[in-house]
């Protein structure tokens, strides 16, 4: 009977460990992965996972619906702005992320991260009612920009909230950002590893996730450094850093890593 109440404490609360069940599959590390945020376009046969935003469709392979969790989205702005206490100022200013124009999302309290959960968690649950597998939450290292008003703990007890309405929609919790942090502890599934090779990251996700981990980088150098240090373990994608639609960006180095994997 206890074993039970407490399994059933840790669905709700998130914190299943990494592949979350038989009801979350994750995807197959030798299959390559294709980052489509920049719009749809065609899947190359050799895809396994795609990765599009929440506003898309998803594909026939294993799909990774994103979700801009805990900043807004640059052209969100007008809505943000019918919530306007849910996004976090600095003197009544908006926190921005300077890199990519978005606004933080206030997480400094118990009752602003329930409110924020319930709307977050809606396009969870649509991810899931449209057809995804998994669910990409961005974003969770947006604390570190927030000049100070929001840490650590703000971000995990968000993200348990939404690891949480994830897993009761049926999907896998893909954690995007801050490396070193086990995010198996809080119930992530899988990692999006964005320019992991860039920023020397790819072994700290690999040492929490395994071989459940979605490399994205945007430079060819660093491209060709994480196929070399994780590519025969883990599906490697080289975008540009808009991720507009067009060819399938990989290259002779991704192709090589995939037959590396499939003969292993």
């Amino acid at each position: 009977m206890l074993t039970g109440l407490l399994t059933a404490l840790a669905l709700v609360l998130g914190l299943s460990g990494p592949g979350g069940g038989a009801d979350r599959p994750l995807p197959d590390p030798a299959a390559d992965v294709d980052y489509q945020l920049g719009g749809a376009r065609a899947v190359p046969e050799r895809v396994g996972t795609v990765v599009r935003d929440r506003t898309a469709k998803p594909t026939d392979r294993y799909d990774v619906c994103y979700v801009n969790a805990f900043q807004t989205q640059p052209d969100a702005k007008r809505f943000w702005r019918q919530h306007w206490r849910l996004v976090l100022k600095d003197d009544g200013d908006p926190v921005v992320d300077g890199a990519w124009g978005e606004w933080l999302l206030d997480l400094r309290t118990p009752a602003t991260r329930q409110r924020l959960a319930a709307i977050v968690g809606d396009w969870i649950a649509e991810c899931g009612a449209d057809g995804f597998d998994a669910v990409e939450l961005d974003n969770l290292d947006s604390f570190s920009r927030s000049h100070g008003l929001l840490d650590r703990g703000d971000a995990l007890a968000y993200a348990r909230l939404l690891v949480g309405r994830a897993h009761g929609a049926g999907l896998a919790v893909a954690q995007k950002n801050l490396a070193g942090f086990d995010g198996t502890r809080i119930g992530f599934d899988l990692v999006v590893a964005e320019e992991c090779g860039r920023y020397d990251e790819c072994m700290a996700y690999t040492d929490d996730f395994g071989d459940a981990v979605l490399a994205v980088e945007y430079r060819a150098k660093d491209f060709r450094r994480t196929c070399r240090d994780v590519g025969a373990r883990v599906p490697v994608v080289l975008r540009d850093r808009d991720v507009t639609p067009g060819a399938y960006a990989g290259s002779a180095e991704a192709a090589q890593s995939s037959d590396d994997r499939r003969a292993r």
